[in-house]
C-alpha cells in the first residue's frame, strides 16, 4: 500500500478577502497560512504534497511557498485551468471562475497512487487533524465499499468575527458516518447562537450548538478519481446550458451522490481544534496573533522548513 499524499487545493483566489489570499505572510518569518498546515501534515507522516494551482500563478506560488517547502518534502504540481475539460467541452466565452473543488481534485489524478488528503490552501486545520487523517488513510481497507474520511469541526470553532461564513452543516449517524452535508453559503454569529439565511437575512435559522462543520479536509481512495472522472461529463451537459460562467463541481457533491448510491461511506472524525482562516481582511490580526501564541508555546518553530 503506497503512502498517503496531501493535496492541497490553492487555484482559488480570495474574492471577499480582495487578491491571492494564500500568499499573504502570517508572521514575521514570512510564512502563509499553508506552510502551518504543511508543516503539520509532514510532522503526522505525509512525505509528498501536490499543490493544485493555477499556472499562472505557478512562478510567484514556488517562490513564496513551494521551493521552501521542497527542502523537507516531495513536492509537485497539477493545474487547474479552464481548457482542462473531457473531450468535446470547451469552456464558455467569458467564463473567469474555475470548475470548482472536484474538478480542482480531479486535475491531479495522474499524480495521484494511492490513499491521498484533500484540504483547502488558506485554512488552518490544526496538528491534531493531520495526524487523524493520516492514521485513518495508513489502515489497509477492505470490502466493496469505499472507505472514505472527513474531519469535521464544531460550528462554534470555525467563525469569525468579521462577517458570514459559508460551511457544509454536516449530518451524522449514530456510527460516526456521514449521511449528508447541507451546503450553507451565509452563516454568522448572532448574539449567542449561530444561524444561518437564505433569503439574505430576512429569516434566519438557528444551528444548534456543537453542530459539526466541514471545511474541505478529506480522505480519499485512488478510487474517487475514476469517479470523478465518470462523473465531470455529466455534470458539464446538465449545468453549463444553466449556469455557463458560474457552475462549479463541487467535491462534496459528488460525494454526496457516492453516498446515496451506497457505493461508499465516509467516516467523520473530530476535530476539537479551532479553525483559523482569512476570510475577512480584518481576520488577519486574529491569525497571525493565534500563531505567535503557538510559537511562543513551542508548537512551531520560529523557521518551519530549515532542516
Amino acid at each position: 500500500m503506497n503512502k498517503p499524499v496531501l493535496v492541497v487545493m490553492a487555484a482559488g483566489m480570495g474574492s471577499r478577502y480582495g487578491g491571492l489570499k494564500q500568499m499573504d505572510p502570517m508572521d514575521q518569518a514570512g510564512h502563509v497560512i499553508l506552510d502551518f498546515s504543511v508543516y503539520d501534515a509532514m510532522l503526522a507522516g505525509f512525505e509528498k504534497v501536490i499543490f493544485i494551482i493555477k499556472k499562472e500563478n505557478e512562478e510567484v506560488f514556488k517562490e513564496c511557498v513551494g521551493d521552501r517547502i521542497a527542502k523537507r518534502m516531495k513536492v509537485e504540481y497539477a493545474y487547474q485551468e479552464l481548457t482542462a475539460l473531457p473531450d468535446g467541452f470547451e469552456a464558455p466565452e467569458g467564463r473567469v471562475k474555475p470548475f470548482g473543488t472536484g474538478h480542482a481534485v480531479l486535475c491531479c489524478k495522474d499524480k495521484v497512487d494511492g490513499p491521498f488528503a484533500v484540504i483547502n490552501a488558506d485554512d488552518f486545520y490544526g496538528r491534531h487533524a493531520f495526524e487523524v487523517i493520516y492514521d485513518y488513510l495508513s489502515q489497509p481497507k477492505t470490502g466493496d465499499t469505499y472507505q472514505y474520511v472527513m474531519v469535521g469541526y464544531i460550528m462554534e470553532n470555525t467563525l469569525t468575527e468579521n462577517g458570514h461564513v459559508a460551511r457544509g452543516v454536516c449530518q451524522i449517524d449514530e456510527e460516526g458516518h456521514l449521511v449528508e452535508i447541507h451546503e450553507r453559503t451565509r452563516i454568522e454569529k448572532r448574539g449567542d447562537v449561530t444561524a444561518y439565511t437564505e433569503d439574505d437575512g430576512a429569516t434566519w435559522v438557528t444551528i444548534p450548538e456543537g453542530s459539526t462543520a466541514s471545511m474541505n479536509m478529506w480522505g480519499f481512495e485512488q478510487n474517487l478519481m475514476e469517479e470523478l472522472e465518470k462523473r465531470f461529463p455529466a455534470f458539464l451537459e446538465e449545468n453549463l446550458k444553466e449556469n455557463p460562467l458560474k457552475c462549479e463541481f463541487f467535491l462534496p457533491s459528488a460525494v454526496q451522490q457516492l453516498m446515496e448510491e451506497k457505493k461508499a461511506v465516509v467516516t467523520v472524525l473530530k476535530s476539537e481544534d479551532r479553525w483559523y482562516g482569512v476570510t475577512y481582511k480584518e481576520d488577519k490580526e486574529t491569525v497571525m496573533k493565534a500563531i505567535a501564541d503557538f510559537k511562543a508555546n513551542g508548537v512551531y518553530p520560529d523557521q518551519l522548513w530549515e532542516a
